[in-house]
């Protein structure tokens, strides 16, 4: 679960970590009052959406004015900001976040995030703050530095030589350094989070240490255990189907491509959508309906496949093992005759019962086209697809 960076900001500040004051607005008027209540002269007007790049996309400005600050609320309230993370369609700003300015000396990156390879809670460091993490692993390796953390340690003074060295600190930013690692690392293990990052973090003309941003998202499965963060949930920044599916456990991801996916099993979901691009087309989805579906479940995952406009055909793979393939078939059959059928449907069944799910859907007198493998049901698919475009 993602949460805005205002709201990121008030669970760091509960463990000591420095950010700068802001008040969130939801109209002008509440932004006008946020940068009184502040005080300036300098100002910031952020854009609350759920994606990075807003700075380049126009969402991030620095004022000096009341009256600039009620300027720039009035021009993103409502608006649709497009960056590099939000697609074409971009996304609509409904709350905006006044924070106060900083006298900006130098600018770092710094992030926490779950390494699967050591299976421990890593840092990763670097002196280009402010510009995308991605640009500089690609062109500039040597300036990251990244090392995980043993859970039973924690946080030892070597780890805080290692990145104070790193980012070229002297004298007491090593201090602050220390405090502002043990209390990212504290707040990243307390509240369950898969992703702290703070780009820029930054070192003021004052000689201060102050997370400038903060991106936070957490584990959805310790959520139970975070009633108060939860709550932090803003569903108008979530697809309408990716909620849905969320009601049923489902794991679901919207995709732009034409051909609607459902697959039981992370992998193979991963290769089915590998194999339609193979023939030529996009998949519309990522839907894993996990190893013990119900009826229920596979039917309300068809209902939110169909859905989807752009969905122009259906590829239903199924490798039964815990899966039982006859009940994904009376799944299926029962959200078709629900819903209807207005698209190219091709289901591909194997595993427990598969005799049992081929009859099934035999039987129900849709008109659903069956393959024996994957390679055959990603071809009659982009077939189906295709020839119904032309």
């Amino acid at each position: 679960m993602n949460i805005h960076e205002y709201q990121a900001k008030q669970v760091l500040r509960e463990y000591g970590v420095p950010v700068p004051r802001g008040e969130p607005a939801f109209s002008v008027e509440e932004a006008e009052a946020a940068a009184k209540s502040l005080g300036g002269p300098v100002w910031v007007v952020k854009a609350q959406i759920h994606a990075g790049g807003r700075g380049k996309a126009g969402g991030v400005k620095v004022v000096k004015s009341i009256d600039d600050v009620k300027a720039e609320a009035k021009r993103l309230l409502g608006s649709t900001l497009v960056t590099h993370q939000t697609g074409p369609a971009g996304k609509e700003v409904g709350r905006v976040y006044i924070e106060e300015g900083a006298a900006i000396d130098k600018e770092f990156y710094l992030s926490l995030l779950v390494d699967r390879e050591t299976s421990r809670i890593a840092f990763v460091i670097s002196t280009e703050g402010g510009m995308n993490i991605e640009e500089v692993a690609h062109d500039t390796p040597e300036k990251i530095l990244t090392f995980s953390i043993d859970p039973v340690a924690n946080i030892c003074p070597y780890h805080v030589r290692k990145a104070a060295k790193a980012l070229g600190f002297e004298e007491a930013q090593p201090k602050q350094l220390s405090a502002l690692l043990t209390n990212l690392h504290k707040a990243f293990v307390d509240k369950d989070m898969s992703l702290l990052e703070v780009n820029p973090l930054i070192l003021t003309k004052s000689g201060d240490l102050v997370c400038l941003d903060a991106k936070v998202s957490f584990d959805d499965n310790a959520l139970f255990r975070h009633p108060l963060i939860a709550r932090l949930r803003d569903e108008s920044e979530e697809d309408e189907k990716e909620i849905e599916a969320s009601k049923y456990d489902l794991n679901y991801i919207t995709l732009d491509g034409t051909i609607g996916c459902m697959v039981n099993g992370a992998g193979l979901a991963m290769a089915t959508m590998d194999i339609i691009k193979l023939y030529g087309e996009s998949p519309a989805n990522f839907l894993d309906v996990g190893g013990g579906a119900t009826k229920e479940k596979v039917t309300a995952a068809f209902k939110i496949i169909t859905a989807d406009p752009n969905v122009k055909g259906i590829l239903v793979n199924i490798f039964g093992g815990i899966m039982r393939c006859d009940v994904i078939a009376e799944g299926v059959v029962a959200a078709v005759k629900e819903v209807g059928l207005k698209v190219p449907l091709v289901v591909r069944l194997e595993g427990t019962n598969v005799e049992q799910g081929k009859k099934i859907i035999g039987e129900s007198g849709l008109d659903v086209v069956s393959a024996d493998d994957l390679d055959d049901a990603a071809q009659k698919i982009v077939k189906a697809v295709q020839g119904k475009a032309a």
